[in-house]
């Protein structure tokens, strides 16, 4: 388990305003969201979601988390980068994973991350003209060579039709639920309207450390307990 680096990341869109995107940008949304939007709802009602995408959206925190253990006792330590420069947190985590996971040992785990933090965490470095670090890295590496965990993927057990959000696992599982405040759809509203970013990473953190609970209970580990999450 000390191998494992879990994390999340909320993202919002680009811009808070329709009216401050580029034409061609929205030419290029309009044309990305037509699968998704219905006959009635225009490419300007459903920026909201623009955060979705790496190529309209950006990141504001990355939550991460990873055990310790000394003298027998299992530790929980959960960090999380965040702020309005997009650049410099990605600068960060690179530094995280450049300096303390970056053994072949190493395995970064996420919910849906194989689908959704994972590559959008590497497609915003690409933008931002960032090295990537090794554990993103997954030009010309095999699939058994990609050191990533998707406890999504694994609770799937091969069925690829099957979906469950962090929350239902949770909730199916025993775990403390981390949807205590805001929902995802709630983020680019709170960072944008209500400028609290504070609220935003407390969100990223519980998701966080559920993720790190789902993997405990996969492995018929007990929970770890409150007392020993250290947020640093």
């Amino acid at each position: 388990m000390t191998n494992v680096l879990f994390l999340d990341i909320e993202t919002v869109p680009q811009k808070q305003f329709w009216s401050d995107v580029p034409k061609t940008t929205k030419e290029l949304y309009a044309q990305k969201t037509a699968y998704q939007r219905k006959e009635n709802i225009s490419s300007e009602d459903f920026y909201e979601r623009a955060g979705i995408w790496a190529e309209f959206g950006k990141i504001i925190c990355i939550s991460v988390a990873y055990f310790t253990e000394r003298e027998k006792h299992r530790y929980l330590r959960v960090h999380s980068f965040y702020g309005d420069h997009e650049k410099q947190i990605l600068l960060d985590f690179k530094k995280l994973l450049d300096t303390h996971f970056n053994k072949s040992t190493h395995l970064l785990c996420a919910h849906n991350g194989k689908e959704f933090d994972f590559p959008y965490i590497a497609r915003r470095m690409i933008i931002h003209q960032i090295e990537l670090p090794s554990k993103l890295n997954l030009f010309g590496k095999k699939p058994w060579e990609v050191p990533h965990l998707d406890t999504m993927e694994m609770w799937k057990f091969g069925d690829f039709k099957h979906y469950s959000s962090l929350q239902l696992l949770t909730s199916t599982l025993g775990i403390p639920s981390p949807k205590e405040d805001i929902q995802g759809n709630d983020v680019a509203r709170v960072y944008y309207k209500e400028k609290n970013i504070e609220r935003i990473v407390r969100y990223c953190e519980n998701d966080t450390i559920a993720i790190a609970q789902l993997l405990l209970r996969f492995n018929n580990d007990q929970l770890i307990e409150k007392d020993k999450i250290i947020k640093v």
